[in-house]
């Protein structure tokens, strides 16, 4: 089981924006790392332009596993793991995230911000915390 990516997004109209990404591509080589990280970033921005406010959903592509949470405020988030990861963990992942990036970053600053300018450092820590599943 294995996470690759939570990302946090702003669904402007019509592009989804990126806010702050954290990524795990240490299983690939080293050749491919920037490629792969690329991929994550291109679809994660693809899954959430095409999903609904309010709306949750899982999206099979190639061989992950893309969990998307897209809230009514427009702030949304994206999980990609292995098909082993559970969605239910993921989807309690995104949860927390989206709630607690929404109190330390103001809604004002969504729509204009970059992974640059956004102050919120919490991702690297939920993405290797979350790495072998939930712990008691």
């Amino acid at each position: 089981m294995r996470l690759y990516s939570l990302s946090v997004l702003y669904k402007g109209d019509p592009r989804a924006r990126l806010l702050k990404a954290a990524y795990d591509v240490s299983s690939f080589s080293f050749f491919q790392r920037s490629s792969v990280q690329e991929f994550m970033t291109f679809t994660s921005q693809l899954i959430v332009e095409r999903s609904p406010l309010g709306s949750r959903a899982s999206v099979k592509e190639q061989e992950y596993l893309c969990h998307v949470y897209v809230r009514s405020d427009g702030l949304a988030g994206v999980v990609i793991a292995d098909t082993e990861y559970p969605p239910r963990v993921c989807f309690t992942l995104l949860d927390k995230v989206l709630d607690e990036f929404s109190r330390q970053v103001s809604r004002v600053d969504w729509p204009s911000a970059s992974p640059a300018s956004v102050a919120y450092a919490a991702l690297d820590g939920y993405l290797s915390k979350y790495q072998v599943g939930p712990r008691p």
